[in-house]
This record gives C-alpha cells, structure tokens and sequence, in this order.
C-alpha cells in the first residue's frame, strides 16, 4: 500500500483536532454544570398525633459534643430501616398539636452515591479566621433584591432560606433542642427583608406614598451577577428635628425592616432527636416551617452536588443575621476545608445568628447558558466537635449537606407528592 496523499491526511488531522477540542470543552463544561440526579422517593408511612410539647427548651450559642467527619468515619454504614427511621419526622402546628409521621424509602438503590470523605490537611478553626472577610449588606438596593433577599430571620434568633413561595429551610436546632422545641416555637415567626417606605410630600394618611414613590414589585435578578457583596453603609433616619438636608440623604440609603409572618407548621427529622441516630445526629440539622402566607419573594431551589472541594472554584456563598451586626444582613463567600457525604466544614467567617443559613453554589443549567444558584446545605454553626471519638474536641464551622436523600425529604415536605420530587 502507497503512501497516503497530503490531501486526504490533511482533513483527517484537522477532524481529530477539533473533536479532541470539543471533547475538552464538554469535560470542562460538565465540570461547571448541574448534575442530574435520580432521588429516591421518600413516602407518608403512617401518621399518628402524639401529646403537645412542652415548648420548655432554650436557645443553645453553640453545639458541643457533635460526631464530626473524622468520628463518623469510624460508624457503621446505616441499613435502609435506619434510614427510615431516621427520615421519619414531628409535625407541630401552630395551635400547638403535634404529630409523628413514619417513612418508607423506595428506590435508594438507583441512587448513585455522593462523594466520599476527602480530607484536606489544613484546617483552620473559630468563628472567625484572622481578618473578618464578612460583607454588610446594609445597601437596601442590594439586601432587598435576590440572592440576598432569600435570607430570612426566624424570631428564635437563627436564620433561615426560602425554597419555595411558602417554606423556610433552617437548621433544626433552631426549632428543637433534641429532646424539646423551643420556648419560641410555639408562636414562631419569620422575618422577611423589606425596604423601609419613604413617607413622600405627597402622600396621605400614615405613611403616605408621594407620587412616584409607589412601592415596585420584585425583579429577578441577572443571572450573570458577577459580584453577590456589597458593604453598603448609611441609615436613613426619620422625620423630625435634626433631618438631615436633601443632599445628605440622597446619598445614604434606607436600612430594610422586616415583614413578619407567622408559621403554619413546622417539620423537624427523628434523626435529629437524642438517642435517635446516635453519631450521625449532625447529619439531621434541618427542619422546614411552612408559613402561613406566601411573601412576594423570589425564592432559591434545593440541589445537590457530589462534591464542594471538586468543583472548579470549590467556593460556597451563604447570608444571614449575625449577632454582632444587629439588623443587617451579612454575606460571605469561602472555600471547603472537608466534607464527607452528610457534612460540610468551611472557612466562612460567622456569629451566632447566622445559623440556619442556607449554603448555595452557582452553576450552570444542562444543555443552557444559564447559571444559576441552588441551596446545596444548610448552616449547622460554630460546633466544639469530636473528631477522634475519644472525647477530644476541635471547634469547627459545620454545614449539612443536601443529599438525594434529604432532598426527597425536603421536597416532599414542601410538596406533599413525592412523585413531584424524583429528579434533582
């Protein structure tokens, strides 16, 4: 056989360069997407009322004793009955009745399974990491449009995220303690960011509007924001003696108030509960309030990543209400120190407050240019936790992770149909 003519090699070269190109830019594109995942279905086993709370635990500042990444490596992998029980759940009204809901898990098997722990050498430990890398947003231009606007306050002194028109996602130990709810659960509330209104020349009665002073309706947000902080400062002060002039104002902007609504119903994990999951309790630290009305606020869904410290930037965002900022809110952006399937520690700067803070990524939609964000954990807060099951204790940042499992759950709680909940 003769050799082969420039002319026919030539186009063959250039075909496998481009496809080897292409094939790259997928990988790289894959690695900045959205994964598929197939959940399994989380179903209403049997419900039963059980006796009213007694609403007589207080707040804890911080959580101690907690089985961290290094002492669950050392568990037993839990069996599908335990998932079970510990995916069952309490139910507490707002008239104070209270409820226990028992689960099947159907479909855990198709569900392919989350990253392992991957460890990293260096962790750092403390609320705070030398320089606070904590943004104010006190600007309402920015604190009152979405991301930032998902982020409520929940009146037990936590924070919490919208992830839907009617639900809250928060942590559990905001609502229970282990072995009681709250003193405050009983006439919980959740606070929603609003912008202050300006009380126009033109307005009438209380509070009065002027003419072009009428309150806008929400706007999403570009999707390409590049930028989620801004450390905005000035707070508009009221009418009265002292005004400041025109100029001076014009230049500061209104510190938002909260519109508060109260809750419906509250859900909370059996795993979450002493004595229930043993070491794995950390992993339950959620629960979800239903409120009694929808705010007009846009809202940020669920998701589910294999791993944090794989991704491209490896960076995780979340917003809340830190203690020692009374009254604004307070955004961050860090990288992830470990994780495990169930938990996450990071290096986010945080107060107590800030609890209960739903941890969100941004990605891109498969098959679309669009990015967009999606809570993939909640913040458990600053915990003293046992890392060698020995009882010696390191203090570390701890996130719970949103796995399909607790997915399912969450989605069927907002839902109510676990067919709606099959596709993360």
């Amino acid at each position: 056989m003769g050799p082969i003519p420039l002319c026919v090699l030539l186009p063959v070269t250039v075909l496998a360069v481009v496809l080897a190109v292409a094939a790259e830019e997928n990988a790289v594109d894959d690695e900045y997407t959205w994964p598929q995942w197939k959940v399994p279905l989380v179903r209403q086993r049997l419900t039963v009322p059980l006796s009213s709370p007694h609403f007589s635990a207080h707040p804890q500042a911080q959580l101690s004793g907690t089985c961290g990444i290094e002492c669950q490596r050392r568990l037993p992998a839990s069996s599908l009955d335990d998932l079970e029980q510990f995916l069952s759940y309490e139910t507490v009204y707002e008239n104070g009745t209270r409820t226990f809901t028992s689960v099947s898990v159907q479909g855990l098997n198709e569900v392919a399974s989350l990253s392992q722990n991957v460890s990293s050498r260096s962790r750092q430990k403390r609320e705070v990491y030398g320089t606070d890398t904590r943004f104010t947003i006190s600007d309402k231009q920015f604190s009152t449009k979405y991301p930032f606007s998902t982020t409520v306050k929940i009146s037990t002194g936590c924070s919490g995220v919208l992830v839907s028109p009617k639900h809250v996602l928060t942590a559990a130990h905001c609502i229970h303690d282990g072995k009681d709810y709250l003193d405050g659960v009983q006439k919980l509330r959740v606070g929603i960011l609003k912008e202050k209104s300006r009380r126009g020349k033109g307005g009438k009665g209380r509070g009065g509007r002027g003419k072009g002073k009428r309150r806008k309706g929400d706007k999403d947000e570009e999707e390409a924001q590049e930028k989620e902080g801004d450390d905005g400062k000035g707070d508009r002060k009221g009418k009265g003696k002292g005004r400041k002039s025109r100029s001076r104002r014009s230049a500061e902007s209104g510190k938002p108030s909260f519109r508060w609504t109260g809750v419906k119903k509250t859900q909370v994990p059996k795993g979450w509960f002493k004595g229930v999951s043993e070491g794995l309790t950390a992993d339950y630290d959620y629960a979800v309030l239903e409120l009694k009305k929808a705010p007009k606020v846009k809202y940020m869904d669920l998701g589910v990543i294999p791993s944090v410290k794989k991704l491209p930037a490896g960076r995780i965002h979340f917003s809340g209400f830190d203690d020692d900022r009374p009254g604004n809110l307070v955004y961050r952006f860090c990288s992830v120190s470990d994780e495990s399937k169930d938990l996450l520690y990071q290096y986010c700067d945080a107060k107590p407050g800030s609890s209960g803070s739903g941890i969100y990524i941004r990605l891109k939609e498969p098959g679309k240019k669009k990015w967009t964000r999606k809570i993939i954990g909640v913040f458990s807060g600053h915990q003293w936790v046992d890392v060698n099951g020995n009882g010696m204790q390191q203090d570390y940042n701890v996130a719970v992770r949103i796995t399909p499992l607790k997915y399912a759950q969450i989605c069927y709680w907002i839902h109510g149909d676990s067919s709606l909940c099959k596709v993360a």
